[in-house]
């Protein structure tokens, strides 16, 4: 039976075989995961319809088209593994081979590490060795978790953090070390995204800043019935969307998007929420994000992150958003010109709070404040629309109680 790169989307034509789960000549069993692709958008997990030995013909690293077969599965349970397989069985390696006296192999000489495949390509970013890190999952099985608390140093085993060899390095012209590596499908995405968005839009960004004294004093008050009853905290972004949809009610131009000569004005809010991950930016969508109260939000962005972090993220969910609010703050930010995300016409950049000597009531007081910046096509958008879009939101932010109460 041939295993082929599957359709997962229509502006997706290729994917990258990131790692194989099952080895070359493995018995697999149905719906095991045999590998793991990844696209610009979304990864993929592909298993076996079919108990059987697994035969790979695509390795991993390489690029291919959707349709491509990139293995077979010899069906049956009966099927032999292939010769290499057994030859390989039959001469132990030198590592084991050290330790026959003991008789004890490691996981990292056999190779038999059961990892996440999203756990094992963080630690392929990380420089660590997943054989020597202490599965919690289930039969073992090393998770995102795992690998994330070894490469923080939480870890007690020493060779927890252990990192493999260094990639090989090569001289510049100079004569100078240097390394490459071939950027991945999502970076390669994100780049070109990014050029689109300067290439093909007349975009402007106009700045304000917040006072986010009574925000901060909300969430202090009521921040253990918040989490006690949501089973989630109660967070900035909360604030921001919600302030940001009814921004957007006010404006409607910020909310629509230009098709060719039309502009298409949407009635509907579906907020994009910029997550950085060790691979890259991903843009995961509230829909309707109107219609949900601050618990909901929350719980909604907490659940899209943590997909975000695992790359489970379905293409349904990156794709359609008609605003996006990007938070730089979380990286100590303290300004920044966020990019549009096309076809979207607006986007909201949110940055880090610091305590700054503002006058109030002819005083000079100190107050936490954060800088805001709103990017926008200048083609749809006037500097008016904009300016007062971006007025509004700091409002909304600075009196939240008017915020809650629809005023």
């Amino acid at each position: 039976m041939d295993i082929k790169v599957p359709e997962v989307g229509e502006s997706i034509q290729e994917a990258l075989v990131a790692s194989w789960l099952k080895k070359d000549g493995e018995q697999v069993a149905k719906d095991d995961t045999l590998c793991e692709l990844e696209t610009d958008k979304i990864n993929v997990e592909v298993p076996a319809e079919v108990d059987g030995v697994l035969r790979i013909k695509v390795p991993e690293g390489e690029t291919v088209q959707i349709g491509t077969v990139i293995a077979t599965i010899d069906e049956g349970p009966g099927a032999t593994p292939k010769d290499s397989d057994k030859d390989a069985e039959q001469k132990p390696n030198k590592h084991t081979e050290k330790k026959a006296d003991s008789k004890t192999v490691t996981k990292a000489e056999t190779g038999d590490t059961r990892i996440n495949p999203a756990a094992k390509q963080l630690a392929r970013e990380k420089g660590l060795d997943p054989s020597t890190i202490q599965g919690s999952g289930r039969k073992g099985r090393v998770t995102f978790e795992d690998v994330r608390q070894a490469a923080a140093g939480t870890v007690t085993d020493k060779e927890a953090v252990a990192r493999p060899e260094a990639p090989d390095e090569t001289l510049d012209t100079s004569g100078r070390p240097t390394t490459r590596e071939a950027m991945t499908p999502i970076r390669q995405r994100i780049a070109a995204r990014l050029l689109e968005a300067r290439q093909q839009t007349a975009m402007l960004t106009t700045f304000n800043e917040a006072d986010m004294s009574e925000v901060i004093a909300l969430r202090s008050k009521h921040q253990q019935h918040f989490t006690k009853k949501h089973g989630v905290k109660l967070g900035l972004m909360s604030f921001f969307v919600k302030a940001t949809v009814e921004a957007l009610r006010e404006y409607p131009t910020v909310n629509a998007r230009i098709d060719g000569q039309e502009i298409v004005y949407h009635h509907y809010y579906d907020i994009g929420i910029a997550v950085g991950t060790e691979r890259g930016l991903v843009v995961p969508v509230l829909r309707d994000a109107g219609e949900l109260t601050f618990g909901e939000i929350e719980q909604q962005i907490a659940h899209l992150a943590e997909k975000a972090v695992q790359r489970k993220l379905t293409l349904a969910e990156l794709e359609g958003g008609t605003f996006t609010i990007s938070n730089g703050g979380v990286y100590g930010s303290l300004l920044s010109t966020p990019i549009l995300n096309p076809p979207q016409t607006g986007v909201l950049g949110m940055h880090a709070i610091t305590e700054r000597p503002v006058v109030r009531d002819g005083e000079i007081v100190i107050r936490p404040i954060m800088n805001l910046a709103m990017s926008y096509d200048h083609r749809l958008i006037d500097g008016r629309e904009a300016v007062g879009f971006l007025r509004r939101i700091k409002e909304f932010i600075e009196d939240p109680e008017g915020l809650l109460l629809e005023l």
